[in-house]
């Protein structure tokens, strides 16, 4: 018998999906060492608080000022059986983020103890106290204040410039080299091996059509990766961004007191259009909406939108889309999987075809994020069109979104999974004892009793293997 490893995982239709971490899912994948370190900042502690399962914040306000362990046995009784689960779920969160640790009590039993950095900070936060913030200090009235509209204007200009560089186009001025740098760490973009210029990959689509307030915060979480190559403290970085969060949108705050390694990371934060700082020596910034709305990843949670923003896509039941824009970013947002047909000042026109959204499909962005994409952006005239009497959730047209998904099946008609073939067996009946035997442990993926061939699983190999030479050396 023979055996050789024939089946790969090579599913050419298969895109890894781009993943946005909310914040639990980021710190969840640091080192307890570095969460160590982020609980010392309040900002940080709230933040992880509020994100937190509705359960797992009962249970951190119930032990906030209990000095000893509690037994588990104890916090499970807090709890009917009823919500078991909830329960569960509540532990689990809050063991990943190291925000309590098991610790015995007299006797030997089990009991929880809430992290002394954690416990003492979020005090902090929640009850007043400590240290001032560093941006708090009080600040003459400003001769020359942004309002609003001023700030949303300018985090626009300034995030668009980092859109307009990954799709291409010519509107590249004033985007720095740091945040190239960037996109090419995160491999949303990657040298052309030619001419060395930067390109697009296949997770870079996948980004142009996330939410903006997700896109900025997968984009700061790749820069925080790189934070220590800047000199830079990545959980003082994070604590600070936090601390934007909670600030007020069209208000000023002052640079006293900033560290120089901030008033860098600062500086970062304004080439991005987090914050507006008129001069890089000006005593004051103003956070704009893209700092505030980093706290907005999570579905089912609303970023603070500017009021300016109205969708601008209408999609017609014959596959026809006009795009109300003069943005060449939109347009080049479109053409990812529409097939433009006309351009005017003000409007653009295109149908989406099986072969434009196939194009899209093998860029890597999937059938979900295309039907989203169109809804987020659908003009208001959308939502007072009828469906002809069909039920539906979506303020596109039936037939569209049935279609789209049709396209994005047609390609995943196969299912590849790797294995492990074994075959050349010298009687019917060794291949046949090691066929129920693969078949008994519910790893075995195809087999051909007249060739005397099969296939198990890669993770059920070394069982079957195993088996075989003890079987072997029996007979």
């Amino acid at each position: 018998m023979s055996e050789s490893s024939k089946f790969k995982s090579s599913n050419l239709n298969a895109t890894p999906t781009l993943q946005c971490k909310d914040l639990h899912e980021y710190l969840k994948s640091r080192s307890s060492q570095f969460l160590e370190n982020l609980y010392n900042y309040p900002t940080i502690c709230l933040a992880v608080y509020r994100e937190l399962p509705e359960l797992a914040r009962h249970f951190i306000i119930r032990l906030l000022f209990v000095e000893q362990p509690v037994p588990q046995a104890v916090v499970a009784s807090w709890v009917t059986q009823t919500h078991a689960k909830e329960q569960n779920k509540a532990c689990e969160a809050l063991s990943e983020l190291s925000v309590w640790h098991e610790a015995p009590i007299p006797g030997g039993l089990p009991g929880w103890l809430l992290a002394q950095s954690f416990k003492k900070n979020l005090k902090v936060a929640l009850l007043g106290g400590g240290r001032p913030w560093s941006m708090s200090q009080t600040l003459e009235p400003d001769g020359k204040a942004r309002d609003i509209t001023f700030l949303d204007a300018y985090a626009l200009e300034r995030w668009e410039c980092v859109l307009h560089y990954m799709v291409g186009s010519q509107q590249t001025e004033g985007i720095s080299a740091d945040a190239v740098r960037i996109l090419l760490h995160a491999g949303l973009m990657t040298r052309d091996a030619e001419d060395g210029s930067a390109v697009i990959t296949k997770a870079g689509f996948q980004f142009l059509l996330l939410s903006t307030a997700k896109q900025v915060w997968l984009f700061l979480q790749h820069y925080l990766q790189t934070a220590e190559k800047r000199n830079l403290s990545s959980a003082e970085c994070l604590a600070f961004l936090y601390q934007l969060s909670f600030s007020t949108l069209g208000k000023d705050y002052s640079t006293e007191g900033m560290s120089n390694n901030m008033l860098v990371f600062l500086q970062h934060l304004r080439e991005f259009g987090l914050v507006y700082q008129r001069k890089r020596k000006a005593g004051r910034f103003y956070p704009t909406r893209l700092a505030l709305n980093i706290t907005c990843v999570r579905d089912g949670v609303a970023p603070l939108e500017a009021k300016r923003t109205q969708g601008y896509i209408v999609v017609e039941s014959n596959y026809r889309l006009y795009g109300y824009t003069q943005s060449t970013l939109q347009v080049a947002l479109l053409g990812l999987f529409t097939e433009l047909m006309y351009r005017f000042p003000n409007l653009v026109v295109g149908v989406i075809t099986r072969e434009s959204v196939r194009q899209a499909f093998r860029g890597g962005i999937s059938a979900e994020q295309i039907i989203k994409f169109l809804e987020q952006h659908s003009h208001p005239q959308m939502l007072k069109t009828e469906s002809g009497g069909i039920r539906t959730t979506s303020v596109l047209p039936p037939t569209v979104v049935d279609q789209i998904r049709l396209w994005e099946s047609e390609r995943n008609r196969f299912t590849y999974t790797e294995g492990v073939v074994y075959n050349q067996f010298l009687s019917q009946a060794d291949f046949v004892v090691l066929r129920d035997y693969a078949r008994a442990q519910g790893v075995l993926s195809w087999q051909n009793e007249r060739t005397r061939t099969m296939v198990v699983t890669r993770s059920g190999h070394d069982d079957v293997k195993k088996f075989w030479k003890r079987y072997s050396k029996s007979s």
